[in-house]
């Protein structure tokens, strides 16, 4: 093992550092947005997971120089570790009336067991973060046994830039899974049977792998079936489900670029070219609609990363937001749907009489609600810090109209 290293950043875009007494220089990706190493130790596969985590915790980044395999393992290694102290109870998770002491003991709130919950997932984050490698010029990764992930790479972050590039190897992988789901796609009920019902995600754009709140669209009669806004249309999906529902025009819209290029692709390969208008905007487009849905990030919290705002909306800004603008995008008569679950109800995030509160504020009202729970392994799985929350979860269309 060479420990030859101690370098920091010279620009958020490069990293510098010592290896057996050479100086080197690369580029730092970071899809989640981590700033560039402060400290790098040269590992290789002499490193046990233990020394690994020790190492992390105390900050250094670990540049991997061995094998490919052996990396991938120390990972899966490092994260078993993680996940066996994560799972033992929290002295915040206990609910006996004292300690061992005597001493009261208070039963935390779910608003606390999520705090706990995000504090854990962003930990886990950082320690396995640390593994690093590096790819070559022209994209590979110079490491025995190693696969060709040009490809994987090449969607994500397009051409190699011709020099060589840090990038941390839990992040890498997660670009390989995401090529994959890419290639094979997720099969939608709501969209019919047959071959031609798969939506195929991007990376950075979140998989529509909760059928329930698509089989609740599709079941919803149409207000008309002229035009409909999709705000936030991520993968295109609920684009896609409406057209296919029986919508003749629908004009869906985005403020990501890459969940732009994902809903076009596929959009196009659904045959919904004629049917479906993408457009780049912050919430909603020019004009009004008879229909006018929305999907917006459940939970009102702060994304660690780009990649989680599909699931954290910090204050709830898109879900107020398309509430305070549906009115002026309605046209007479029409409804807004609004697609989203209560488990922020249930962590104590925010409040059903919130929700009514902003519905009434923006001048809308109620006209009915369509609930389904959800089919979602994590709803029955016991271990889950969350699951007082998620076992009572109830996912809604709510379809709202102008007071």
């Amino acid at each position: 093992m060479n420990f030859a290293v101690s370098a920091a950043a010279a620009s958020p875009a490069s990293v510098h550092w010592t290896e057996a007494n050479e100086a080197h220089t690369a580029c730092w990706r970071s899809e989640a947005g981590v700033a560039p190493p402060r400290r790098i130790v040269v590992v290789d596969d002499t490193l046990k997971a233990d020394a690994a985590l020790r190492l992390a915790g105390e900050g250094a980044a670990l540049l991997w120089r061995g094998d490919f395999h052996n990396a991938r393992q120390l990972l899966l290694a490092m994260a078993r570790r993680i996940d066996r102290k994560s799972s033992r109870p929290h002295k915040s998770d206990k609910s006996n009336k004292s300690d061992k002491s005597g001493k009261p003991v208070v039963t935390p709130t779910p608003r606390d067991a999520f705090q706990l919950h995000r504090q854990a997932q962003g930990q886990r984050a950082r320690l396995l973060g640390s593994v690093l490698v590096l790819l070559d010029a022209d994209g590979r990764l110079a490491l025995p046994r190693a696969p060709d992930l040009r490809a994987a790479c090449g969607q994500t972050w397009g051409e190699p830039q011709g020099q060589p590039c840090l990038v941390a190897l839990r992040e890498l992988m997660g670009l390989v899974g995401a090529y994959e789901w890419r290639k094979k796609g997720v099969e939608i009920a709501a969209l019919g049977s047959g071959p031609n019902n798969r939506i195929h995600p991007h990376y950075g754009v979140f998989s529509p792998v909760r059928g329930e709140y698509l089989d609740l669209l599709a079941q919803e009669p149409l207000p008309g079936d002229a035009l409909a806004f999709d705000i936030g249309t991520g993968t295109g999906v609920l684009a896609a489900v409406l057209a296919r529902h029986g919508v003749r025009h629908v004009i869906a819209t985005d403020c990501d670029p890459r969940a732009i290029a994902c809903a076009r692709e596929n959009i196009e390969r659904l045959g919904l070219n004629g049917r479906v208008e993408l457009l780049r905007a912050d919430l909603f487009p020019p004009g009004r609609a008879p229909l006018v849905v929305c999907n917006p990030p459940w939970l009102p919290a702060r994304p660690s990363a780009p990649v989680e705002r599909a699931i954290y909306d910090e204050d709830s800004r898109m879900l107020r937001g398309f509430l305070e603008g549906l009115g002026q995008h309605l046209e007479p008569g029409g409804q807004g749907w609004l697609i989203l679950s209560d488990l922020a109800e249930h962590l104590g995030l925010r409040t059903r009489d919130e929700l009514l509160a902003w519905i009434a504020a923006a001048g809308l009202r109620v006209l009915g609600r369509s609930d389904v729970r959800p089919r979602h392994p994590k709803a029955g799985d016991a271990g889950d810090r969350l699951h007082a929350a998620r076992a009572k979860e109830v996912t809604s269309l709510w379809r709202l109209a102008a007071a």
